[in-house]
């Protein structure tokens, strides 16, 4: 261990200890339980701090650096370059630099755009190019995923580099990530991402240094470093068995559903009237009956081929010999229709005994085959072909509109291992204004809740107790928004209205708030080691309406169906002067904190406010001014003064 990082061991540990100290003594003893409304909420989202502080420490406990390994000779490598509406330009200067990396392999252009234009250079550079096939027609196109998995269906590469459109590779890039692969236990290399069009203050905040940096190299550590959608590269075969096991999971999924439903059904028309008629209700038990062995037969493992074909058969057989005895009734009524002598010119005494024929028709009870023809719909859904998708094999996750991370977690599951190699091969653009920057954050926390609620990191048992909590950290970030509507709001009460939401603003709280506060920050500078984190930091807080609407768009298409969309990420700035209506919540928030200063500053004149309280807030109030100011610049950035120029020295 070197001496850095029994250092950052060490912070950890008194961080920890002094954050249980300081949210022990708040749950106990501070709460001033007269303004509950507001002490409650304050201590949970300084509980929700801790653990978010906690999954930080443990994430940089194990920071992992390494050193490339030589590739071995004669792999096989497919390049693969995603768009959709990017510049042609654009994705045809990635391309001949993706086609110029060092070690051999196939670049190809995945245009989920199916644009003539980008067909035709990439045939004139003599580039792969793959659309969608039409089987994708009509059917879920899962966006990034769906482009990704067409491809692999018609690919043989062993190894997938995978680029977005605007990320120029290094021509050594395949030569420092491939030897990872040499331990054949490994699926997935990820590099960083790192963008060219960013001014020194990144006014954006896009370079996430710390993110790509040690949180990256520290979940390296857990063997939990998952894959960001770009600058990795993924061995076939783990994605190919990834896909079989989801395929394999979601049909008997499907299958145990649609037996459990037939069952539901038969029993429901089994009490019904009309099973009081003995072939009738024959009928129905023989349904159920043939439903119940084959519900055992799919937990016996037998073939699923296998047990819907004869259960479709069974039910196709009783329900024939319904059928059947209806048939031979109308038959018998026909004949006794015809001999009533129904012939003629068509008169009124034909009409009369047409009539009463047909009354006597029309009132024959007949068998429940509604019934049965639900559990025939019912049966259609057992198909294992998935005939609602446009491929049954679906290797990058489809459950989220970010495919990285629940790709990264499953092979997990499965006992792949990944790398994380830090190291800059590929340079990007970053957003440069504020409302695409906004729509690429919406997206990616969006991905990342859709994960967390529909395969939740803790209960999944085929990871580790390390990687899910490493895989909760990332999603445990995007709740942030609603503490951060606490942390504006609770100055902001005392200074306008004088109500605490502590018991007081003790020794006690000093002594256990400051020293918890203090190593809290020197371990993210000892972590940090000299890069710049102070940008993100601030993005964290003052992006709270974001996050807040993440987490409420992805539950409510979890949950409830309802649709989310999917925003592709604009590659060129976007015209437009400043746009103040993006970050609205923000300004008002600003208002009222500037107001509050005012106000406090007056009711501390007059002894409403008593001193201490009011310096507290007053520099809480000042740090949440300076955290949000930086929105003010944000939407005032028209993009980095040095773009095109920089631009054009990336692709070359």
């Amino acid at each position: 261990m070197t001496f850095r990082h029994f250092t950052v061991r060490l912070l950890v540990i008194l961080t920890l200890i002094l954050g249980v100290n300081y949210v022990a003594w708040r749950w106990l003893e501070s709460l001033n339980w007269s303004a509950w409304w507001i002490a409650v909420p304050l201590v949970l989202a300084e509980t929700y701090s801790l653990i978010d502080v906690t999954l930080f420490g443990l994430t940089v406990w194990r920071v992992r650096n390494r050193i490339p390994p030589d590739p071995a000779p004669g792999l096989t490598v497919d390049v693969f370059i995603t768009t959709y509406n990017e510049p042609v330009e654009m994705v045809v200067e990635t391309a001949r630099a993706a086609r110029e990396i060092r070690y051999p392999h196939q670049t190809w252009i995945l245009d989920d755009g199916a644009r003539p234009d980008m067909r035709t250079a990439a045939e004139r550079e003599g580039i792969g190019y793959l659309t969608r096939s039409i089987d994708w027609q009509d059917r879920p196109r899962h966006a990034k995923a769906g482009n990704l998995n067409n491809a692999l269906m018609a690919t043989e590469g062993e190894f997938l580099l995978i680029l977005d459109a605007d990320q120029v590779p290094a021509p050594e890039i395949l030569d420092r990530t491939l030897g990872y692969f040499n331990d054949r236990r490994v699926a997935l290399v990820q590099t960083p991402q790192y963008f060219v069009n960013v001014p020194a203050d990144d006014p954006l905040g896009s370079q996430a240094p710390l993110f790509y940096g040690p949180i990256m190299s520290g979940k390296d550590g857990w063997n939990a470093a998952f894959f960001c959608g770009s600058n990795a590269v993924l061995r076939r075969e783990a994605l190919m068995q990834l896909g079989l096991v989801r395929y394999v999971q979601e049909v008997q999924r499907v299958v145990r559903r649609a037996l459990d439903s037939v069952r539901s059904a038969m029993r429901r028309a089994r009490r019904s009237p009309e099973a009081a008629d003995p072939v009738v209700a024959g009928v129905l038990d023989e349904v159920l009956a043939a439903t119940t062995r084959a519900r055992a037969e799919q937990k016996a493992g037998v073939p699923l081929g296998e047990v819907t074909y004869r259960l479709q058969r069974e039910v196709q057989s009783a329900t024939r010999s319904l059928v059947d005895r209806d048939v031979r009734a109308i038959r018998a009524d026909l004949e006794e229709i015809s001999a009533m002598g129904l012939r003629g010119d068509g008169g009124p005494e034909h009409h009369e005994k047409l009539e009463s024929a047909l009354d006597q028709l029309a009132g024959r009870e007949w068998s429940p085959l509604g019934a049965l023809e639900s559990v025939d719909e019912v049966l259609g859904a057992v198909a294992v072909d998935r005939p609602d998708e446009a491929q049954p094999i679906m290797p990058l996750a489809t459950i989220s509109v970010t495919e990285d991370m629940a790709t990264a977690m499953r092979l997990h599951g499965l006992g792949w291992r990944s790398v994380y190699h830090h190291e800059i091969l590929a340079h990007g653009l970053a957003p440069e204004d504020l409302k695409t920057m906004l729509t690429q954050r919406l997206r990616w926390a969006q991905g990342t809740i859709q994960v967390m609620l529909r395969e939740n990191p803790l209960v999944q048992r085929n990871l580790s107790w390390g990687q899910r909590l490493m895989y909760l950290g990332t999603m445990w970030t995007y709740l942030s928004g609603f503490a951060t509507v606490v942390y504006l709001a609770a100055p902001i009460i005392f200074l306008v209205l004088g109500v605490l939401p502590v018991t007081a603003f003790s020794a006690d709280f000093f002594l256990r708030f400051i020293p918890f506060i203090v190593v809290n920050q020197l371990l993210f500078l000892v972590v940090a080691r000299g890069v710049p984190t102070w940008r993100g930091q601030q993005y964290s807080l003052a992006l709270f309406p974001t996050w807040i609407k993440a987490c409420t768009t992805a539950a409510r298409n979890v949950w409830f169906g309802r649709p989310l969309g999917f925003a592709v990420t604009p590659k060129v700035r976007q015209d437009g002067g400043p746009a103040w209506h993006l970050i609205r919540p923000q300004l008002v928030a600003m208002a009222l904190l500037a107001i509050a200063l005012v106000v406090g500053a007056v009711r501390l004149a007059t002894g409403l406010n008593e001193p201490v309280g009011t310096l507290v807030n007053v520099v809480w109030v000042v740090f949440d001014l300076v955290v949000m100011s930086v929105l003010v610049r944000a939407a005032r950035y028209r993009g980095h003064e040095a773009n095109e120029g920089t631009i054009d020295a990336v692709h070359r």
